[in-house]
């Protein structure tokens, strides 16, 4: 039997039976038999929704712009539908002033708000089950002091034909939460959450590659294991290996939730140090991996696949291989004046600098490989990343294209995770 915790919120069932529930709410707030109610109180009030919904449009987009990429219209609608809810209970409980009136009027207002969010998530498909969506930590988690280093290790390339799975193998790997010192970039980064095959836990122990991820923004590492998935994917692809897998580390490369360094050495943040200097030398210190740069690769989604060819750009020599889905053609705060400011005080040299799309032009990368994967419904990021990808290309990059179906989401980037995965072992060695 389904556990409640693993219903879909993607599909299936329940997604269209909250949606008919919030409208069944939003009938009960919006048609009383009231004459007074729905002509003159009901338009005041969802008058006043509309208000605060495209006040809060303004702002969000075009003094606060807190992303560089404007949020789809269809969430201000939804948005706009739950105030108007929120809007609609005093009046709508005040009409009969009766104590069911008002339990229902509030569950109403409730179903409409679950209702609202459910729809929203299926745009971003940031939730993939309920249990997700409440939080529920499904991983198994393993502390830093459980960890033991080897000293039987096997080293192999390609590393599956050298490597026989010893009895008594974890079924699954395990999370590490880690705080990943600033050393060299004093960036004040969250901690880490690093994915540890069952193979990591085998004595002697294979020295597995290294695949760094990074979450989109706004974004924090924890994406990757909710709406990305990231544990069931790399879980799935070492039972199919013998207990072999990337260990992954999914570092910060933002800072906070809603930041957006833009993954540079700037005056947002010595960023690119971070993840290019910092996550390296932690990760080869206190973890028994191939220390090998041909067995490594950084990837990510939106912002963090646009920091992945960031960083294989300008730093070739620790990330010859590079994941980018859904990335954008330049970073950007929104137009290019406006990073320029605020990252280099109005220097437009220092981002040509480091921009991968004018590396891409002035220098070649024969040693790099990358994939660049996007959404056919992307209307925003995939012409982006087909100039990217057909300037890598002409930089002399082994690159492929994968357009897949579907939009601008956590469906999406999981689906390009397992669909690329086969590919990045076989680049970094574990699978022949």
């Amino acid at each position: 039997m389904t556990r409640i915790t693993d219903l879909s919120l993607l599909s299936g069932w329940l997604p269209v039976a909250l949606t008919a529930l919030g409208v069944v709410g939003a009938v009960w707030l919006l048609l009383p038999r009231v004459r007074r109610y729905v002509t003159t109180i009901m338009p005041i009030v969802v008058l006043a929704a509309v208000v605060a919904t495209v006040a809060l449009y303004l702002f969000v987009e075009e003094v606060w712009r807190p992303f560089s990429d404007p949020i789809a219209v269809s969430v201000y609608v939804l948005i706009g539908i739950a105030v108007a809810a929120l809007f609609l209970v005093v009046p709508r409980i005040l009409l009969r002033p009766s104590g069911w009136t008002g339990v229902v009027t509030v569950l109403a207002a409730v179903v409409v708000l679950v209702a609202v969010g459910a729809r929203i998530n299926l745009v971003y498909a940031s939730y993939p089950t309920v249990g997700a969506a409440l939080g529920v930590d499904e991983v198994d988690r393993v502390e830093a002091g459980e960890l033991t280093a080897h000293e039987q290790v096997i080293s192999a390339r390609p590393l599956e034909p050298a490597w026989h799975a010893p009895g008594g193998l974890p079924d699954d790997g395990r999370v590490l939460t880690a705080t990943v010192p600033p050393t060299a970039s004093g960036f004040a980064a969250r901690d880490a959450q690093v994915y540890l095959p069952p193979a990591y836990f085998a004595d002697p122990r294979p020295l597995l590659p290294v695949l760094v991820l990074l979450a989109g923004e706004p974004g924090a590492p924890q994406d990757w294991f909710v709406g990305g998935q990231l544990a069931e994917t790399m879980d799935s692809f070492a039972r199919a290996h013998n207990g072999l897998a990337p260990v992954v580390v999914v570092a910060d490369g933002t800072g906070s939730e809603l930041a957006n360094p833009l993954c540079l050495d700037s005056e947002l943040g010595k960023v690119a140090t971070y993840l290019a200097v910092d996550v390296p030398a932690w990760t080869r210190a206190n973890l028994q991996i191939d220390p090998d740069p041909r067995s490594w690769a950084v990837g990510g989604l939106s912002y963090g696949g646009t920091c992945a060819l960031q960083l294989a750009t300008n730093f070739p020599g620790v990330y010859p291989t590079f994941l980018d889905m859904s990335g954008q053609d330049e970073p950007t705060l929104g137009d290019r004046q406006r990073t320029v400011d605020a990252a280099f005080g109005g220097d437009v040299g220092a981002l040509v600098r480091v921009n991968p799309l004018d590396l891409l032009r002035s220098r070649t990368y024969p040693d790099s490989a990358g994939a660049f994967v996007v959404g056919a419904d992307d209307q925003t990021y995939r012409p982006q990343v087909e100039r990217m990808y057909q300037a890598a290309k002409g930089a002399g990059m082994d690159v492929r294209l994968r357009i897949l179906p579907g939009g601008h989401n956590f469906a999406l980037w999981a689906h390009g995770l397992r669909d690329q995965l086969p590919w990045l072992a076989t680049r970094l060695g574990l699978t022949p």
